[in-house]
């Protein structure tokens, strides 16, 4: 199997982190929708009238600054730099867009999934604060 087989397996949505975080989500605040394409950057998760929008980003993908995060790949590093680039300008963009709409964000990395007791505390101070 090449590279480009294996990244085209790569899911977009319904990854284990996003999982685990809607596992939590359910005992909290079952109400949410997921991958609103009407709302930029289709959020994994979104509470729509708290006006909350939760995003899980894969570190590699998104650039995250931990160690599977600041991995990059040896062959094609060029290629791989300027994607990661790329998605973390999309990130920022959006980030931006919600603002300006007046929402809250929540960005949850793939490596905080780890610390399930820590998660829930921060999901819950997430949705509790005010806008």
């Amino acid at each position: 199997m090449d590279r480009s087989e294996v990244m085209r397996a790569v899911k977009g949505r319904d990854t284990t982190p996003e999982r685990a975080v809607r596992k939590i989500l359910r005992d909290i605040a079952p109400h949410y929708r997921l991958h609103r394409r009407d709302l930029p950057g289709a959020p994994d998760i979104a509470f729509i009238g708290r006006k909350k929008a939760i995003f899980v980003h894969g570190c590699f993908w998104h650039g995250h600054d931990c160690k599977r995060g600041a991995r990059m790949p040896k062959a094609n590093a060029e290629y791989w730099a300027q994607k990661i680039a790329r998605n973390r300008a999309r990130d920022e963009k959006h980030r931006a867009a919600y603002a300006d709409m007046g929402w809250d964000l929540l960005t949850i990395w793939e490596c905080e999934i780890r610390d399930e007791a820590a998660l829930r505390e921060r999901l819950q101070g997430f949705l509790a604060s005010p806008i």
